[in-house]
Formats: C-alpha cells, structure tokens, sequence
C-alpha cells in the first residue's frame, strides 16, 4: 500500500471513530471538503500542513496517519512534504504522559513553512545536523547550528526556515497524553526490532 492510500485509511478509520462527517472535520480543519474527501480515497497527495491541519483537529499527534515507522534494516519510510520541510517518521514513543514523534527533516534553502499550532500542550524540539535553521514562533524565533538544538512551544503558530542553505535534522514533537483510541489506526509504540 502506497502512502497515499495508507494515510487514507488511517485518515477515515480516525475520524469514523470519532463519529465524525467529513463535513465537520473539514469545518474543524479548515481542510475542504473535497481535498478531505480525496486524501481518503488514496487519491490526493497529503501536504505536511494539511496533514498537521487534520490530526490537530482530531485530536492527534502527526504519527496517528503516517504508516508505522519501518525496521531499521529495511527501506526507509516515505515522508510528507510541506512548503519548506520534508518529514520522516523515524520512531514513535508512547506512554501515559504523552506522545512523542521523532522525525528526520529537511528544511529547503531559502523556504518557511509557518505551521499552525498543534493538539493544546505539544512541544517541539530540534536538534540541527547540518545548515542553519531558524525555529520557533514567528515572534521569538531561535537560530540552531549543527549540534545545537532549540525548542519551543508547539500548541501555538510556528515556523520552519532555512535562510542559508538546506537544513538536515531531527525533530522530536512532543504531544500531552492524547486518547487515542484503543486498537485504533496509528496506535503504536517504541520499536522493539532495535
């Protein structure tokens, strides 16, 4: 299964058990109600921000419909594109105080991507492999180098850039404990293949 068609079951699976109509987690998203629609169906390409746009309003962390991290020893993940950053879902930890992500990004030179607040008490932080990057809300942003890392609050609007070149690093996004649904797509925890 492609990664449109995975994301698009998850996506309905979610919002089915959240007794939700496509209309109402549009109207909740700001998503229309055909690119819903169509992410559903398999047959539209997910961005990065609508994405964070429709797990925000489900409740969710991003994780819940990306495919399940893949074994260290086997191909690497696809990942999602926005504006400025691409995404890949390396690991996902969960226990009973929170939920948190851990991506490989990239930031494209000379991008920002502004992202939306996410799910009420969710941090971020990012730690910079290569490039230089400029993180955090768009009023009090932090400039992270190579082995250095920044962090910010992730519940309220934020942005992504790389002014002097492209950007490698590792994102950790860290959501409060979330209720997931039990046995539910897209719940899951720590590898333990590693």
């Amino acid at each position: 299964m492609g990664l449109n068609e995975d994301v698009g079951r998850r996506l309905r699976t979610l919002r089915r058990q959240r007794d939700l109509s496509l209309s109402e987690l549009s109207r909740r998203s700001h998503v229309g109600k055909g690119t819903l629609s169509e992410l559903e169906g398999g047959t539209r390409n997910p961005t990065l921000e609508t994405l964070y746009a429709l797990t925000t309003a489900l409740g969710l962390p991003l994780s819940a419909v990306l495919s399940d991290p893949l074994p260290v020893d086997g191909p690497a993940p696809e990942g999602v594109s926005g504006s400025a950053v691409t995404a890949v879902l390396l690991e996902r930890y969960e226990d009973e105080a929170a939920v948190t992500d851990v991506f490989r990004i990239s930031i494209r030179a000379g991008t920002v991507q502004e992202s939306r607040g996410h799910v009420p008490g969710t941090q971020e932080s990012l730690m910079v492999l290569t490039g230089t990057a400029v993180v955090g809300p768009p009023d009090d942003t932090s400039t992270a180098v190579p082995g250095v890392s920044a962090h910010w609050r992730a519940d309220a609007p934020h942005v992504y850039s790389a002014p002097e070149g492209d950007v490698q690093g590792i994102l950790f996004v860290r959501y409060p404990s979330v209720g997931e649904p039990a046995g539910g797509a897209g719940r899951r925890t720590a590898r333990d293949d590693g």
